[in-house]
């Protein structure tokens, strides 16, 4: 696991926090509603409680997730370039999401129907009056349906291994948390400033320049090395004609040699007296 992806796990979680806040924001003022009557710190450690158990489901549903990268998708990612494109398409597609396009809105839908079917196991634990009711409220809650879990998702199926990607989970759950337990002046505050600035579209373009650098980078990287490889072998080839050459002259110098002593010779004899 890198850190880009740890940091790129947070990011989408904090980002995209305006959008957990609609989905969730009715979730939480029911929450609210059935602590009424506890103290207030009592009821500060129920909300740290319930978003444990948050937490602990979207670590859960991250290593199921990275279980399934890894026995469905590892014996397709040996010896190739597969496991980094695939990375890189999965921020292109999350980066995209971000930005607004709908391409998670029929898993929502479909993910719905299961949130229906834990509504009996969900008002078991109201009211939220002691710890391991609200423990068992933030366990449910990472099954609410939410295209931004999902996108999260999506990159823990490529994270190499199980425990990699229920830490991104993990850190995705965390960078929510600030705008799920903020009291509400500091949420229509932070709400705001994220609208404003675009910080969540500036992070989906990020999201998405980065998968195409993942992909991108390295075959251009690969391409460059090749070329300079066969440059060297070239430089190589014409370094080894050249020290050939002297070679081949001091060679025929030799074979010369032989002739010119044998004139040495003849000469000689002929300028032997007669008898």
């Amino acid at each position: 696991m890198t850190t880009a992806l740890l940091v790129a796990a947070l990011l989408m979680g904090f980002f995209g926090s305006p959008h957990c806040l609609g989905m969730c924001g009715g979730l939480v003022a029911a929450f609210g509603l059935s602590m009424k009557d506890a103290s207030p710190a009592k009821r500060r450690a129920l909300i740290a409680t319930y978003h444990l158990g948050r937490l602990l489901s979207y670590a859960s549903l991250g290593l199921i997730a990275g279980l399934i990268g890894t026995t469905v998708l590892a014996p397709m990612m040996v010896g190739n370039n597969i496991p980094r494109i695939l990375l890189g398409l999965v921020l292109v597609f999350v980066g995209m999401t971000m930005l607004g396009a709908p391409f998670l809105t029929k898993l929502e839908h479909v993910g719905m129907r299961f949130w229906q079917v834990l509504a009996p196991l969900r008002k078991k634990v109201f009211p939220l009056t002691t710890f391991p009711r609200a423990l068992t409220a933030g366990l449910l809650w990472g099954f609410l349906p939410c295209g931004l879990v999902y996108g999260a998702l999506l990159i823990a199926v490529v994270g190499h291994d199980p425990l990699t990607g229920a830490v991104l989970m993990f850190a995705f759950g965390l960078g929510t948390v600030p705008m799920l337990v903020a009291t509400h002046g500091t949420v229509s505050w932070m709400r705001n400033q994220i609208g404003r600035l675009r910080l969540r579209q500036m992070n989906g373009a990020i999201m998405m320049l980065s998968g195409l650098a993942v992909i991108i980078v390295p075959i251009a990287m690969t391409s460059m090395h090749s070329g300079h490889g066969d440059d060297k072998q070239m430089d190589h080839s014409n370094h080894s004609a050249m020290l050939d050459e002297p070679n081949t002259s001091t060679n025929h110098g030799m074979g010369n040699m032989p002739e010119d002593h044998n004139m040495g010779d003849d000469s000689t004899a002929t300028m032997e007296p007669t008898q």
